[in-house]
């Protein structure tokens, strides 16, 4: 399960059932995938985050340290590779 999210700042908008869920599947193959762009002119980002960093991600935004960051263009091998490993 991968949640993705979208953001323009550092925070992020997980909400309450969200974080629950991440966290009651901790164990599990489950990730936030959160893209942030602050505008169009910019370069995008890409944080990839484990289940079990939810509650940090709810409360620190992607201050929270990542298991991934990408600048573009996206790895996005690399993503799938940790998300589902070969």
């Amino acid at each position: 399960m991968v949640e993705l999210k979208f953001i323009t700042g550092n925070a992020v908008s997980l909400r309450p059932h969200q974080v629950s869920w991440l966290t009651k599947h901790d164990h599990s193959s489950s990730w936030v995938l959160i893209k942030k762009q602050r505008n169009n002119l910019e370069q995008s980002e890409l944080y990839l985050y484990k289940a079990n960093q939810a509650i940090d991600i709810k409360m620190d935004g992607i201050k929270t340290e990542a298991v991934l960051v990408q600048e573009q263009p996206f790895d996005w091998t690399e993503v799938f590779n940790l998300i589902c490993p070969p």
